[in-house]
Parts: structure tokens; C-alpha cells; sequence
């Protein structure tokens, strides 16, 4: 049977409205640059339909900024906008200009220890922690060219070392395995636990004092049980990391001073 010119009509206009209702994508983001105090910076500005004014603020590591703006704004708002914001940037900013200097003679965070850097001289070799007359010491051979990769290089190790153990013990006591462990540079978190139990953090955390690489652990670790962030989660986290509340105080007051740190 064959479909009524009318049903045909009908099917037509329904198509076409399903069509005109669909929402518009948003435009893609906007990169461009800002000049802070002398200090050029990356600016990323995103229009949101949703959003009723301006917002603006700086990525983790204080080097870069995003902004998000209602769609359509004039690009003079705008303008205007990050002029009256100058002085709030530069003292914001000014809190990431006092942070480690990766050269020698400079100084890295260990497990919340400082180290002073000191090259070796040599063009092969481990990099090490060591302690000389007292003083902590981070060992660093190579060029000086590549003094901050390797420094990133011996923090990554580190880092993978004290996780892998601490995530190791944390596993058995809740009863769950872990599908795997990576690690990365990430500045939205510290870490995260996937829904197959594959875990992932942040190797910066190792510059960290060791009750806060515990508490991180802890905390991804307790996500394999808990995937949320109710009571019974943070009651499974604190009893893997009693000291959790301290190392939660710490990483709000300096996590920003390690993702300021500047391993490039």
C-alpha cells in the first residue's frame, strides 16, 4: 500500500523540523597571545552559548590562559575586558616567578625534600640524589642543554617507582586488581582510575613530601572499590592513608608550584 500524499507531507515536515531544531556547534576555540608585565603569553578563548559574562583564568603552572566569553561577543569587549584584568594578572602571576630554577646551583623537589643541582661533568652516567656534607644533593650528568630532561627523566623514574609499590600494596588490601599504571604530564589532576581498572597520574607528584605520593595512591587506588567521591570512598581512603586530610591540605596550598616547574 502506498504511503497518502499527506503521511508524505507530514514525514517532510517533521524531518525538516527535526533538522532546524538541531543546536549550532560551537566555533572552535581561539588561540592567540597576551602581554603581560613584558611576559608574552598563550590565551585560549572559547565561546559558550550558556555563558552571561566573562571569564578568565590561569591553566595550572601559571603559563598559560583561558578564557571563556558569550557567543557572539565583540572582539572590543574583549580587548577591553583583558586591559582591566592586566594588574589582577600580574599578581596572580607574580606567585609562579619565585618557583625551582632547573639549572645548576638551582634547586628540585624530591619527596618534598630540596635538592641542590650539580652536574657531574660527564657526558654519561645516572642521574642520582645523594647527599654531600649534609645537603641534599641531585646529581646530573650530561650537557647542560640537557639538564632539565634529564631531571624530568630521573623524576619520572622515581615517580613510577613509588607508585608501583604503593598501588601494589594498596590493590591487595582493598581486593582489586589494576589493569595497568602509566604516567603523565597531566595539569587538570593528579590522577585517575578508568572504569577497567587502569590507573594514571601525574609523575610531578613524586617532588611531593611522601605522605602526599601515599594519599594520591591511596586515593586512585580506592577508586577501583568506589567510583565516586561519596562517603564510603573517602572512608576507604582514609583508612589506606590515615594522613589523608594533611596531604589533601598540602597539595590544594602548593600542587599549582609543582605544575609551575618547567622541565622544557
Amino acid at each position: 500500500m502506498r504511503p497518502s500524499n499527506e503521511s508524505v507531507i507530514k514525514t517532510l515536515m517533521f524531518s525538516l523540523l527535526r533538522k532546524t531544531r538541531q543546536p549550532k556547534s560551537p566555533p572552535p576555540p581561539v588561540t592567540r597571545t597576551i602581554d603581560v608585565a613584558g611576559k608574552v603569553m598563550p590565551l585560549t578563548i572559547r565561546q559558550n552559548a550558556r555563558a552571561t559574562r566573562m571569564t578568565l583564568r590561569i591553566e595550572p603552572g601559571g603559563r598559560a590562559l583561558k578564557m571563556t566569553i558569550p557567543a557572539g561577543l565583540p572582539e572590543r569587549e574583549i580587548n577591553a575586558f583583558l586591559d582591566r584584568h592586566q594588574g589582577w594578572l600580574m599578581t596572580k602571576l607574580a606567585r609562579f616567578s619565585g618557583e625551582s630554577i632547573l639549572e645548576e646551583g638551582g634547586t628540585i623537589l624530591l619527596r618534598g625534600v630540596a635538592h641542590r643541582i650539580e652536574r657531574t661533568g660527564k657526558l654519561r652516567g645516572l642521574t642520582e640524589a645523594v647527599i654531600i656534607d649534609d645537603e641534599p644533593v641531585l646529581l646530573v650528568s650530561g650537557a647542560e642543554e640537557h639538564l632539565r630532561r634529564r631531571i624530568a627523566d630521573f623524576l619520572k623514574k622515581e615517580a613510577r617507582k613509588d607508585l608501583e609499590r604503593l598501588v601494589s600494596i594498596y590493590a591487595r588490601m582493598v581486593g582489586r586488581k589494576v589493569k595497568s599504571l602509566s604516567f603523565k604530564d597531566t595539569r587538570s589532576r593528579w590522577g585517575s582510575c578508568a572504569a577497567d581498572g587502569a590507573l594514571s597520574f601525574s609523575w610531578r607528584i613524586v617532588m611531593a613530601p611522601p605522605k602526599v605520593i601515599d594519599y594520591l595512591a591511596a586515593h586512585e587506588v580506592s577508586h577501583l572499590r568506589e567510583m565516586n567521591h561519596g562517603p564510603d570512598f573517602w572512608d576507604l581512603c582514609e583508612e589506606l592513608c590515615p594522613a589523608m586530610d594533611d596531604a589533601k591540605r598540602w597539595l590544594k596550598r602548593n600542587g599549582t608550584m609543582l605544575h609551575a616547574i618547567d622541565f622544557d
